[in-house]
């Protein structure tokens, strides 16, 4: 999303892991012997039913989309409930984050088939970007309003960061930008790519529709093919000049692709 070598955006969302609760065990050996032996078998019931993520690159389509109106009038991607609702209990993806991340699929399915970008690719983008959503305590609405919006740190040229000026800022007063909503986009990106994807009439970076469709076109338009592995990493490549990055993105679109909790 910038000209290189600057990268897309300084990523500020972090992927948060709760410390498991420790049971209280006696301190003898038996019991502490006993524990290990428990633990061993509780790790291995939790996690002998799971699928694995598979290797895929691209990652998996995911659950197929179900055929719906593109043009109805309001939030089209609503009529996606049903499905979102279904993928959301084996994903744990809040709903109408699923339903904007299948519609944007599904728009750009009609408007530019060859891409083939699916919904899981998007999925994945969001999760490493904000959690879905819901980085920092941040709440996604039932219209995909994210608030409070999720704001990046300052690209101010500190190690790590790129050193952008926002626009009419100079050097004697500057004022640094900042990404922006759940896909962190930097302002001067969605000038140009920015789109209303949930009818109301405006593209706001901190709606959840508006922000997948526009990284659905921006990853097409970068990567072209993106059923194909060099396309696929190409669009990724842009949008952040990153390869672990990208594995990451990889790995969680492909959790999403058979059911899988990240």
């Amino acid at each position: 999303m910038r000209t290189q070598p600057v990268p897309l955006r300084e990523r500020a969302a972090v992927h948060l892991r709760k410390r498991p609760t420790r049971a209280r065990v006696r301190t003898t050996r038996a019991g502490l012997l006993g524990a290990a032996v428990a633990l061993a078998v509780l790790t291995a019931c939790g996690t002998e039913h799971l699928v694995p993520v598979p290797d895929d690159m691209p990652p998996g389509a995911g659950a197929p989309l179900p055929a719906i109106d593109l043009d109805a009038p309001g939030r089209s991607a609503i009529q996606l409930h049903d499905w979102a609702a279904e993928q959301s209990s084996s994903t744990g993806i809040q709903i109408t984050a699923l339903e904007a991340y299948g519609y944007a699929a599904a728009v750009m399915g009609r408007s530019k088939p060859e891409c083939g970008i699916r919904w899981t690719t998007l999925a994945g983008i969001a999760s490493v970007e904000s959690q879905h959503g819901s980085h920092g305590g941040s709440h996604l609405a039932d219209d995909g309003t994210v608030s409070p919006p999720i704001r990046g740190l300052a690209l101010d040229g500190s190690p790590g960061r790129a050193r952008i000026l926002d626009a009419g800022s100079t050097d004697a007063d500057p004022i640094y930008v900042r990404a922006m909503g759940p896909f962190q986009f930097i302002p001067e990106t969605w000038q140009r790519w920015g789109v209303d994807a949930n009818g109301d009439g405006k593209s706001d970076p901190d709606n959840i529709d508006d922000a997948s469709l526009t990284a659905a076109r921006y990853l097409c338009a970068m990567g072209g093919d993106l059923t194909a592995a060099p396309g696929w990493q190409q669009a990724l490549m842009t949008y952040n000049q990153s390869t672990s990055y990208m594995n990451t993105v990889r790995y969680r679109a492909a959790a999403y692709s058979v059911g899988r909790r990240v």
